[in-house]
């Protein structure tokens, strides 16, 4: 059995507000403790009317705090956007708080569009492998005399994350665990993993280990979980169309007014979804895990209502045999 993790997008859906979002996260972490999933990240974007986890330390801090036992981390920082010793203190003092349960999964990517990225960055950033050893030398002690206070001591479990070659080979090379985005990039993930796995130098692991993050959503009936998951497939055309907005409803997809062009990126992006009742899904996930052999799956679901993910993630943990 593949161990079963969660990344969250903490939701803006129609009629709610971004405070509604992050407390129906709350509610999302506890739940899925409950269920036994292993993990739970928070992405970082920004200047996303339908994305209300920018700021991945601060969210992570309240959900650690309604939770017990469940891993909770980032996925990922963006290092861009970030000074690397203000990560190591955000998360040193979630790991200070929170020990063992605190993971820090770092990207190389902004997370959002260039004039917000412009907004965001502290000049630019050439060496970013340079960057994320400079992260985790300060959980070791003081570099050049500077001590990051409190992350000295507090290590959180660090992972290297992408959508692409170079940083699945970066993970490779520095022995770090690697997650990638299978749920928007699927063409590179197999290329990805075997670059990851050829590169493998022993660091932080002594073996490699690896993570994919891929839409899941499961229903009654494939029917129910296609219509469910038409309004993220809205939501991210419009998004690739440079007009983010937040999550429409399952009737506000329904009545759009598709172009032929729109409809074909939906339907696209649909059939690379996993997506049925608990038997299809089970079958489509052997399929994925058999080919790219993972360690553990991370999934990403989203649909408008809470209930309705929440039904996804019980109906997966309890009714799906995650394995090859």
């Amino acid at each position: 059995m593949i161990p079963l993790s969660v990344l969250d997008l903490a939701p803006v859906s129609s009629g709610r507000s971004s405070s509604v979002a992050l407390r129906e996260s709350v509610q999302l972490a506890q739940r899925v403790e409950e269920l036994g999933y292993r993990r739970l990240w928070v992405a970082e974007h920004h200047g996303m009317p339908g994305i209300a986890s920018s700021a991945p330390a601060v969210l992570l801090a309240a959900l650690a705090a309604h939770t017990e036992r469940i891993r909770v981390g980032s996925g990922g920082v963006m290092l861009p956007n970030h000074p690397p010793l203000v990560v190591a203190e955000q998360f040193g003092t979630l790991a200070g708080l929170y020990p063992g349960r605190i993971d820090l999964g770092i990207g190389r990517a902004p997370g959002t569009d260039q004039r917000t990225a412009q907004l965001l960055r502290r000049g630019n950033v050439d060496d970013i492998p340079g960057e994320i050893q400079l992260v985790r030398a300060f959980f070791e002690g003081p570099v050049e005399g500077i001590t990051a206070v409190p992350a000295e001591g507090n290590v959180p479990e660090v992972w290297l994350l992408g959508s692409s070659g170079y940083s699945a080979e970066l993970a490779g090379l520095l022995g770090l665990p690697f997650a990638f985005a299978h749920h928007f990039s699927g063409q590179h993930t197999l290329p990805a993993l075997e670059l990851y796995r050829s590169s493998f130098r022993p660091g932080a692991l002594a073996e490699p280990y690896s993570m994919i993050c891929a839409s899941v959503l499961v229903a009654d009936s494939y029917e129910r979980a296609r219509a469910l998951s038409l309004p993220g497939a809205l939501s991210f055309v419009k998004l690739r169309q440079g007009h983010p907005g937040v999550l429409p409803s399952m009737e506000e997809a329904a009545a759009y007014d598709w172009t032929p062009q729109e409809r074909l990126f939906a339907e696209q992006r649909l059939d690379s979804a996993v997506l049925g009742s608990p038997t299809e899904v089970q079958q489509q996930l052997k399929e994925l895990l058999a080919r790219t052999e993972v360690d553990e799956l991370m999934v990403v679901t989203s649909a408008h209502g809470l209930e309705d993910r929440l039904r996804s993630y019980e109906l997966l943990m309890t009714e799906v045999a995650v394995g090859r």
